[in-house]
């Protein structure tokens, strides 16, 4: 299995969160330097019958262009993606989007596990998982799986998380390689590199 090291080469950083999460993606994202490449992608527990304002809130923090994918819609770099309230966010192995009204996960859709577990199967050692603040254990499974697949795992250190019950499962279920506060989750990620994709 790969050890957390800088200039790790990735095909995507997934992210996931709930209560609290947004507090530390408005630490995190400004970290990420200016031309930061690895696609993220990101599930959060939302309410379903509202849009959502994750995007725009998103976008006031970074450099990235932050949108909500659509269906079959392939990952590019220098992106950031949001699943849209309602749906599940699933990554394919060809590097496309897929969007699932499959039954709630953790009471959830979207849900954390639903992402993480397609990308570790699309992506194996060239995914990185982050688990961030949130109320219930969604996305500890996922988390695990990506973690079998020599993907490398982190998740904000529960101590400073806003609503630990989430990161702290993720350390409990999955044994993640880092466990760290939002200020050194973003100099860890901004020191990932893209995998070069063949086209």
């Amino acid at each position: 299995m790969n050890e957390l090291t800088a200039g790790k080469r990735v095909r995507a950083i997934v992210i996931g969160g709930s209560a609290g999460a947004i507090d530390a993606l408005n630490v995190i994202v400004p970290l990420l330097p200016e031309g930061f490449s690895v696609p993220l992608v990101l599930a959060l527990h939302l309410p379903a019958a509202s849009p959502s304002h994750v995007p725009r809130l998103l976008m006031n923090k970074s450099a990235l262009k932050v949108k909500e994918p659509d269906d079959k819609e392939p990952m590019v770099p220098g992106h950031f993606y949001v699943a849209p309230p309602n749906y599940h966010l699933l990554l394919e192995k060809g590097g496309c989007f897929s969007l699932s009204v499959d039954n709630q996960v953790h009471y959830s859709r979207p849900s954390i596990d639903v992402l993480f577990e397609s990308a570790a199967d699309a992506f194996g050692d060239h995914v990185v998982g982050l688990l961030l603040s949130g109320a219930n254990e969604d996305g500890a499974r996922g988390l695990l799986r990506i973690k079998e697949a020599g993907g490398l795992t982190i998740v904000q250190a529960p101590e400073t998380a806003l609503v630990p019950v989430m990161p702290g499962a993720g350390l409990r279920v999955a044994g993640p390689t880092h466990v760290l506060s939002a200020v050194d989750i973003g100099a860890l990620l901004a020191s990932c590199e893209p995998v070069r994709v063949a086209k």
